[in-house]
């Protein structure tokens, strides 16, 4: 185990067994690993007034952090304190801990190296990175994108097409009842030889839908020319990803990755990155190598050597990507929750997860309230559905009762995770009676 990573993580999950989860062994084992939280919602910081405890079903938005968080972030500062300069290169410091960060989110992608994850501060970072990749020589790039994305792609798309730095073309849902739908058919049919580029969720944000046949996609794409660059926001943590795989969840070869641990990987803000292909990654002299605008000093060969060639010589592999000085706290706030990830396997969280949600929408089916169905359960992400026509105001009022959830696109998003218990799942059922 890496000497970064946290042996009190390591042994709770070990006492759990290899079996699925279950509520009893969770709230043994691994809820005390999450003692700060679980606290927040039964005191009220100012006054110190004891309060009802409030439901939270917004982990899709924002994930709840380990205590061990807070540990290492109070390390990363220990090390500026005592060291100084010196925390960069301390065995335990500063570039240690990026290096762990891409090191477990290619273990959890598949990806055969850290090289491969460049760490950013938000994906929408990461899109630009790409996207100033393939506009050499005054080119404007020609880009195909679902109106589904997320608002960061999404504005990022429209800006630079409003500045003539890139030509949208917009998928539309191929339908909206009860809720919308993409598919990567029509995604496909608007592919021709001038396509630079592919823009598509794994997991929509707004719909929790799974985009099926992303290989299928990412084939056809390549057919004519064009790349592909797969958020996965709502799918890391959730889904048993295989970028090189050719099943449901897998990603097939695709050439970039985005995503980030704001939501269920539990590290909070600015903990993001851009995973690029070994394919583009190639040596200074292999034409398929890509470069980028989106440059600075720690992309060059030698960034401590403060050697100035002109052009600058850059490094090999992903490190070419990086940019100028980076926010280092961001690896310390992301490690305890992407360690939890790897110890627990996404699969057996997944299978947890989809159960919550199916409990969730049995009981309030029992009481006349139509959420979201789907046939296929495979085909969800983290989050059930409540299709209503003020989802906004309903969220806003379900909050006044003590349950945290949101609304996007006319839906009421619940997300239950492994702290969530199934008497919380039967209150927040009573408290959307009482409120509709």
């Amino acid at each position: 185990m890496n000497s970064l990573s946290s042996s009190t993580i390591h042994h709770a999950v070990g006492k759990l067994g290899s079996g699925p989860l279950t509520e009893a062994q969770l709230s043994q084992h691994v809820w005390p690993l999450f003692s700060r939280v679980l606290q927040r919602s039964r005191i009220a910081p100012t006054p110190p007034v004891m309060r009802e405890p409030e439901i939270y079903l917004a982990n899709h938005s924002l994930g709840r952090p380990l205590d061990q968080m807070a540990l290492d972030v109070h390390e990363a500062l220990d090390l500026w304190f005592e060291h100084l300069d010196g925390a960069w290169s301390h065995p335990r410091g500063w570039l240690a801990a990026s290096c762990y960060f891409r090191e477990q989110v290619a273990a959890l992608l598949g990806a055969s190296s850290y090289q491969s994850i460049v760490p950013k501060s938000s994906a929408g970072q990461g899109l630009r990175a790409v996207l100033n990749s393939l506009s050499d020589q005054g080119h404007v790039p020609t880009v195909v994108a679902t109106r589904g994305e997320f608002d960061s792609c999404d504005v990022i798309l429209k800006t630079y097409a409003q500045k003539g730095r890139a030509k949208v073309r917009w998928i539309e849902p191929d339908y909206r009842a009860p809720i919308e739908f993409y598919s990567v058919k029509s995604l496909k049919a608007a592919l021709d030889q001038h396509v630079d580029l592919v823009l598509c969720s794994q997991v929509l944000f707004a719909t929790g839908q799974v985009l099926d046949d992303i290989p299928e996609l990412v084939k056809s794409a390549h057919q004519v020319g064009a790349k592909v660059i797969v958020d996965t926001y709502h799918s890391f943590g959730v889904l048993p990803l295989e970028w090189e795989g050719m099943g449901r969840y897998g990603l097939g070869g695709a050439d970039f990755l985005i995503g980030g641990s704001y939501k269920y990987a539990r590290g909070g803000p600015g903990a993001c990155w851009l995973a690029i292909h070994p394919r583009h990654l190639e040596s200074n002299q292999t034409p398929s190598r890509l470069t980028t605008l989106d440059t600075g000093w720690f992309a060059k060969e030698q960034p401590f050597a403060y050697l100035r060639p002109d052009p600058p010589i850059m490094a090999a592999g992903g490190d070419a990507w990086l940019e100028s000085t980076p926010p280092v706290l961001t690896a310390y706030q992301a490690n305890s929750g992407l360690q939890l990830l790897r110890e627990l396997g996404v699969d057996r969280l997944r299978e947890y997860n989809l159960q919550q949600q199916q409990s969730l929408c049995a009981m309030m089916r029992l009481l006349g309230i139509a959420m979201y169905e789907p046939k296929d359960w495979e085909s969800r992400g983290a989050f059930a559905l409540l299709p209503h026509p003020q989802a906004a105001e309903l969220s806003q009022r379900l909050l006044q009762h003590g349950l945290n959830t949101d609304a996007r696109n006319g839906s009421v998003r619940f997300g239950p995770d492994l702290l969530t218990t199934q008497a919380e799942l039967e209150k927040a059922t009573e408290i959307v009676r009482q409120v509709l």
